[in-house]
């Protein structure tokens, strides 16, 4: 046992590893993401790297495959959490943009700019796009909308973000809380009730003045 503790400490972890990928990929971009690099911010050596992954590009293999797991897959769980009203369901969806444990942004802005250098990981978010903006339209279909609507609120509801996204766009807290129930009478045809609100502000922490 003591063995294998001292293992761990001279070649870290996996999960170690992938964490300073992650951190250099938000801070740098993927040029970044490189074997010695990554050593010296973890302050181990370049060889232990070879425990955990084949080579750098396993590595962003599976930081892809984690950004395609929380992003992709949580909207896409969010979309489909229960909702009496499609006001509440939409909720749901903006719990996206609010948590970063639920939907992380500066991830999300990290990969769209490593997209801009490869064609392959350009195909994983068109891929991510195509997968989110479904999810959005069958909530829609959910609550009694026809298809042809479904698709062109769920794309409204969805680019609008990855514009805000895209453009790094910054709000105060407050601001954005008050712009919500336009927000969703606008992409849902149907005004939040107050108890919905009520809900929804409670779980990110806000009051209302």
């Amino acid at each position: 046992m003591e063995q294998a503790t001292s293992d761990s400490g001279w070649r870290g972890s996996q999960e170690g590893w992938l964490e300073a990928a992650y951190e250099a990929l938000l801070e740098s971009g993927v040029e970044s993401v490189k074997i010695l690099p990554l050593a010296k911010r973890l302050n181990l050596s370049r060889t232990s790297f070879y425990w955990f992954f084949k080579d750098r590009e396993e590595l962003l293999s599976v930081l892809i495959a984690r950004w395609r797991d929380k992003n992709t897959g949580n909207l896409v769980r969010q979309s489909e959490a229960y909702a009496e009203t499609v006001a509440e369901a939409m909720l749901n969806v903006f719990d996206c943009w609010l948590n970063k444990d639920v939907f992380d942004s500066q991830f999300e802005f990290a990969v769209r700019s490593w997209a801009l250098q490869s064609p392959e990981i350009q195909a994983e978010v068109h891929a991510a796009d195509r997968t989110r903006m479904e999810a959005i339209s069958r909530m829609f279909m959910r609550f009694g909308y026809d298809e042809g609507p479904a698709d062109v609120r769920a794309r409204t509801t969805y680019l609008v973000q990855i514009g805000y996204i895209s453009m790094q766009s910054e709000e105060d807290l407050a601001l954005r809380m008050k712009r919500i129930p336009e927000y969703i009478a606008i992409y849902t045809g149907k005004v939040p009730q107050q108890r919905e609100l009520d809900r929804f502000f409670a779980r990110h922490g806000y009051k209302p003045e």
